[in-house]
């Protein structure tokens, strides 16, 4: 029987592998979101912090502002993740195509966006979408409009604006995860449903589809998570604005820390909005799917 020392040992060795891993998350992850949830609790600026209890989270519901970004954020949820999901699969499945020449051309074109930086092509977004922009001229040249769209000054067409803007960076992203989980799908499976007379539209929704669900749900929580999250496209396309048609959450929480005067116990608070809608939202997902794990 091998002594009970040189059992334990590997164990040890295998720790000690991760234990800078596992000190560095506690450090620069669990410990600032204690501390972050111990600070929705308090309110006051610099050495006059203090406790208010349930104040903050009170003040969440008669806050218009963060009723207007919750709107907005939700907004945004609703309208751009099914989008940018639909269109993700759509492409996965025309680029899968064994026949089309230039995949790798493609491939590399629509997941291009997803490593440009987020400010400069917010930037370029922004200019594009100007009253007399790229996206204005070519309209007009076309005859599709008789006078300029004000996309970035426009409550609705600044929405609208930062709906594309995120729907050109993102759906690259999620089309990868589809293009490899459809090459991992046996191909004598479709070739058996073409035998008994399949369509290609009936195979896309008896077979892709179901076969796909697990990665559907995932890039369905990861997009839900990313756009609650949203800053970067609003802090530089339109800035929150006009009169905060388009303010995110995360956009919210800046100001309250470092554009008004700050409160960093109240930006907490809405910090922690963010997660407790992320759960739910999860939850609701995972029920929709039928996911019983």
């Amino acid at each position: 029987m091998q002594p009970r020392r040189n059992r334990l040992q590997p164990t040890w060795t295998g720790w000690l592998f991760i234990s800078i891993a596992v000190i560095m998350i506690c450090a620069f992850y669990f410990y600032p979101m204690i501390q972050a949830l111990l600070l929705s609790f308090k309110t006051g600026t610099g050495a006059n912090i203090h406790y208010t209890g349930l104040d903050n989270y009170k003040r969440l519901f008669t806050d218009t502002v963060f009723l207007t970004a919750l709107k907005n954020t939700f907004l945004y949820l609703i309208v751009q993740v099914p989008i940018m999901i639909v269109l993700a699969l759509f492409i996965s499945v025309l680029l899968n195509d064994s026949k089309l020449r230039f995949k790798g051309f493609f491939r590399t074109a629509i997941f291009l966006p997803c490593v440009t930086s987020l400010v400069a092509y917010s930037v370029v977004f922004k200019y594009l979408f100007g009253g007399d922009g790229l996206v204005n001229k070519l309209f007009m040249n076309l005859h599709l409009i008789s006078e300029p769209i004000q996309w970035i000054t426009d409550p609705f067409w600044a929405k609208i604006t930062i709906i594309i803007a995120i729907t050109w960076r993102w759906t690259g992203y999620n089309m990868i995860f589809y293009l490899s989980a459809l090459q991992n799908i046996d191909s004598s499976i479709y070739e058996a449903a073409r035998i008994d007379g399949a369509s290609p539209i009936r195979q896309f929704f008896t077979i892709t589809i179901p076969l796909l669900k697990p990665i559907i749900l995932f890039t369905s929580i990861t997009s839900t998570i990313g756009t609650l999250q949203l800053f970067d496209e609003v802090v530089n396309i339109t800035k929150g604005g006009p009169g905060n048609a388009t303010l995110s959450i995360s956009q919210y929480i800046y100001n309250l820390s470092f554009k008004y005067t700050p409160d960093f116990g109240y930006a907490a608070t809405v910090s922690y909005s963010i997660v407790v809608l992320i759960v739910l939202l999860s939850i609701i997902q995972f029920k929709a799917a039928g996911d019983k794990k």
